[in-house]
């Protein structure tokens, strides 16, 4: 049974900086990896993905200021981030991380909700003008 549990989330001023961290337990390479969000009233979307190979898709929202990284597992604990710039206030969400392992983003894509079989409780972020 693989859990995630995300952390980092908080309030900053737009232009600020947060990075976000997902623990997953339980399953040591996940085909995929992702961050979505979901602000209120709106439905939840892909912001970034990685492979076990390092290989990485992003938002054109978020383009150029956030980043996705791994540290890839040890003794079954991997660890997942996202290194948030240049926040804005539509950047504003609950930000959950999710994992693939079933190889099912392969055939639906990387930002379909469906393609992930395991979900964090997600952290909010909230960006004030």
């Amino acid at each position: 049974q693989v859990q995630l549990v995300e952390s980092g989330g908080g309030s900053v001023q737009a232009g600020g900086s947060l990075r976000l961290s997902c623990s997953a337990s339980g399953y040591a390479y996940p085909n995929l990896m992702a961050w979505f969000r979901q602000a209120p009233g709106k439905e939840r979307e892909g912001v970034a993905s990685i492979d076990r190979y390092g290989r990485t898709t992003y938002a054109d929202s978020v383009k150029g200021r956030f980043t996705i990284s791994q540290d890839n597992a040890k003794n079954m604990l991997y660890m997942l981030y996202l290194q948030m710039s240049s926040l804005k206030p539509e950047d504003t969400a609950m930000y959950y991380c999710a994992a693939d392992t079933q190889q099912r983003t392969a055939v639906v894509g990387a930002f379909n909700e469906r393609g992930y079989t395991y979900w964090g409780q997600g952290t909010q972020v909230t960006v004030s003008s």
